[in-house]
């Protein structure tokens, strides 16, 4: 199968109400394409990162009562999951499509890969341009602006992630829903490359860090 792109009607999707008939359009319309994109990037992490990579499409199924507000797929080193581990994301909420690379509060190496991204930012920031998003959540659409962001915003963000139990960092680009669906399917993964190409030294320092920890 060939990804064509998003359209409004799977953003569209999470205006349903009802978690069986919410579930139901995830599943025909929106699941299709990121398994596509599943493939297709699973791969190419696997070259970039020097390391096998699998592909994981969320399956919201420990939900019971509230329907999913946004859906991904996600890529890591294991076959079994991705949420102990640094991993990268390509997904939709209903405002916008995102790609991210994601450390998470599950992850065991939070902590060391906190204490290393601190200690390299100055390095790292001059690679990641102005307009790349962070957000310490992974639950909620919001995002923050890099360019909007002080040397201490950034100090509190990763020394969070070494003290805060809960704490994430995920960084990444955020593509506006009314973008996403004017790009064809081969603009779409042409865009993410180049994201998670700029995102790759974020992931080879978790690399390090879990060596370390």
């Amino acid at each position: 199968m060939e990804f064509k792109g998003f359209t409004n009607e799977d953003f569209d999707v999470f205006k349903i109400d009802g978690l069986d008939q919410r579930m139901e359009a995830l599943i025909s319309t929106v699941r299709p394409k990121l398994e596509v994109l599943g493939e297709v990037f699973a791969g190419e992490l696997s070259a970039m990162t020097g390391e096998e990579m699998f592909s994981h499409v969320a399956k919201h199924a420990r939900r019971s009562v509230n329907p999913p507000n946004d859906t991904w797929v996600a890529f890591a080193g294991s076959k079994r999951g991705y949420k102990m581990l640094p991993h990268f994301q390509i997904g939709l909420w209903e405002s916008h499509a995102f790609a991210w690379f994601a450390v998470i509060y599950e992850a065991p190496v939070k902590e060391e890969y906190g204490g290393a991204i601190e200690k390299n930012w100055s390095k790292l920031k001059k690679n990641i341009p102005d307009h790349y998003v962070w957000s310490g959540d992974h639950t909620k659409p919001q995002t923050l602006v890099q360019k909007e962001l002080s040397s201490t915003d950034f100090q509190n963000l990763f020394q969070r992630l070494q003290n805060v139990k809960k704490a994430e960092l995920l960084c990444g680009i955020r593509i506006d829903r009314d973008d996403a669906v004017k790009m064809s399917g081969d603009e779409f993964i042409s865009t993410v490359q180049d994201a998670f190409k700029t995102l790759l030294p974020l992931y080879k320092l978790s690399q390090k860090a879990a060596v370390k920890s």
